[in-house]
């Protein structure tokens, strides 16, 4: 049931979005771009969808760490781009820190907590799809939180005061400057697809590469190479560059 819902939201999802880029090129002119923006947005999420669908629970942990992460880090990043407190900067310098955080760290501080011995042990996630969406979502949230918040706080230099006038909230004026900068914001989901697709470190020490159950494409390449299976693993890695 949930790998169905994920599935329909990122179908309306594709679909939104191949609607928006036609927009976009409406107003240019751009006969081309109207056409062959939208159908690359369509033809990359039917690879997503129906690509290697003996491992069904890829994409379970990719969209779901998709979605989490967008839907905090929009809010988080929007809040964060015009709130004004003490120790703003600090917040911001441990932020852009986090951006190059290393997915086998992620995964060890994962691990810990989930395993037995851990704090979050008796949730008994460790080896299991739960565990990979978390360590996913953990990778995400810093990039786009960094990222929208960046985007946000540019806008609201220039619409802030004006929407402060007129009485909007923290959390409300973030929303409307984020609809705003819908454009750039559009890049940042694009990286923050990016980044959860091609994850392979956390997800393989979190999951454990089990055949059938947590074996994603990424951690599928890296245990072909290690065979010395190299046509396969450069097929799979092909699928993963088209997405």
């Amino acid at each position: 049931m949930l790998l169905t819902l994920l599935r329909v939201a990122f179908v309306v999802l594709v679909v939104g979005m191949a609607i928006f880029s036609i927009s976009f090129f409406v107003g240019t002119g751009d006969l081309g771009g109207m056409i062959f923006a939208p159908a690359g947005i369509l033809a990359t999420g039917a690879v997503v969808l129906f690509t290697d669908l003996r491992e069904k629970h890829k994409h379970i942990t990719t969209l779901s760490a998709l979605y989490f992460g967008l839907l905090l880090g929009l809010l988080l990043g929007a809040w964060l781009g015009v709130a004004r407190f003490r120790g703003r900067d600090a917040v911001l310098t441990l932020l852009n820190t986090f951006l190059a955080l290393p997915s086998v760290v992620v995964g060890l501080l994962v691990y810990l907590l989930l395993s037995r011995s851990g704090p979050l042990g008796h949730l008994g996630w460790l080896f299991s799809v739960k565990a990979m969406i978390v360590a996913q979502t953990v990778l995400v949230l810093p990039v786009c939180m960094a990222l929208v918040r960046q985007q946000i706080e540019d806008a609201d230099r220039v619409h802030g005061e004006q929407l402060q006038s007129l009485g909007a909230g923290l959390l409300g004026r973030g929303l409307l400057l984020a609809w705003d900068a819908r454009f750039a914001l559009l890049t940042v989901c694009i990286a923050v697809f990016g980044r959860a697709i091609s994850e392979v470190g956390a997800v393989m020490m979190v999951g454990g590469n089990i055949d059938g159950f947590t074996r994603v494409m990424t951690t599928a390449i890296a245990l072909e190479t290690s065979k010395g299976d190299l046509p396969l693993a450069l097929a799979l890695g092909a699928v993963l560059l088209w997405v």
